[in-house]
């Protein structure tokens, strides 16, 4: 059997942080899942590639998401090493782990009787959308059942994720010499009286427990003022909001809208991610997690963040976050613990070869290509 490690090493190496060294990790995937006899596709959308792996045989879908993409880094961070047990280097955590992982998967049951199937989906754009990934690979059919994004989550299942709201503002104020700020209006200041404004709203008061205290709201970008000895005139601010996953965009952008009179624009809105914990896929993974690993009860919570997983959810698919352990992702250290690379595929593994009729009998069907 073939070990993931040296397939994770072997990623990493790549420098996948622009769309050239992300076509270049797919295509690297591509030539590997096809010497090991696996059917693969590739897709491009708007210069991108990607691709489709799809073995097993039934009436439902598992699909095994993971991304190529990883933020930008140090040339020595993509020289991988190992050192106590752990794989350092760019996206060996995220989620290059997962993608090698997820290959090693489809390579080891590609000749099993499965009774579901499973959709290997690798694509280039998660850290920056995912509009010309996984965004696209939906639109044009490629859907599941149970979606598991191979996001680092230390053997957690992360079932709920919050929205993604992105807000551009365009604040005006009143010129004035510098020696003078009481004769005009400051549109940095004006900026961040705003921002504390959206702070007290309704919308930033709102709680969704066990899973989330409230939404996250963060000053992310702030320009303004060209010289010294002049009052700034405008000023221009951005937010990134992640809403609660019962919140309403809509809403949130009406109560900002209606507390200025300056210009608003979106500049991102996806979706939450809003798996139940009683799905009975949700239900069969953490059984393969107990089995699998030393773990007696497996962490069941809602991510801060946002993933692929958000592009199913109006198809009908149950989408989670699900991967090994690691740390410092984006970070100058990023590792992940090379034993739970390979208790994550041995997870991986059971969970696939234990779904059957029975397992999803509760499930409504989805429509796949």
């Amino acid at each position: 059997m073939g070990d993931p490690i040296t397939l994770l090493e072997d990623l990493i190496k790549i420098d996948s942080s622009r769309k050239e060294g992300a076509n270049e990790a797919i295509a690297f995937c591509e030539k590997w899942l096809k010497d090991r006899g696996l059917p693969v596709k590739r897709i491009e959308n708007n210069g991108y590639y990607m691709i489709v792996s799809e073995i097993g045989q039934g009436d439902n879908t598992i699909v095994l998401n993971g991304h190529v993409d990883v933020i930008e880094a140090t040339d020595e961070q993509f020289q991988p090493y190992i050192l106590d047990g752990k794989m350092y280097g760019r996206g060996s955590v995220d989620m290059k782990a997962g993608v090698a992982t997820m290959m090693e998967t489809m390579a080891q049951l590609k000749d099993s009787p499965l009774e579901t199937r499973v959709m290997l989906q690798l694509v280039p754009d998660e850290e920056t959308g995912g509009v010309n990934g996984t965004k696209y690979l939906t639109e044009k059919g490629y859907l599941g059942d149970f979606i598991i994004c191979g996001e680092p989550t230390h053997f957690g299942i992360a079932i709920q994720s919050k929205g993604v709201l992105q807000l551009d503002f365009e604040v005006y104020g009143k010129p004035a010499h510098g020696s003078r700020p009481w004769e005009g209006h400051n549109a940095i200041k004006k900026a961040y009286n705003l921002y504390e404004d959206i702070l007290q709203l309704p919308f930033a008061k709102e709680t969704a427990p066990p899973m989330y205290d409230k939404p996250s709201i963060n000053l992310a970008k702030i320009k303004g003022g060209t010289v010294y000895n002049k009052v700034p005139e405008k000023c221009e601010m951005s937010l990134d909001i992640r809403f609660l996953p019962d919140q309403s965009p809509d809403q949130i952008f009406k109560q900002i809208q209606g507390i200025t009179e300056d210009i608003v624009k979106i500049h991102i809105c996806n979706g939450p991610v809003k798996t139940k914990e009683d799905d009975p896929y949700v239900e069969a993974l953490a059984r393969s997690i107990k089995s699998q690993t030393q773990l007696e009860q497996v962490n069941i919570y809602g991510q801060h963040g946002s993933n692929d997983g958000q592009f199913f959810t109006k198809y009908g698919g149950a989408a989670v976050e699900f991967g090994p352990v690691g740390f410092d992702w984006h970070g100058e250290k990023e590792m992940v613990y090379i034993d739970s690379v390979r208790e994550y595929l041995e997870v991986l593994k059971e969970f696939v070869a234990s779904i059957n009729n029975k397992t999803t009998k509760r499930l409504v069907k989805t429509e796949h290509p």
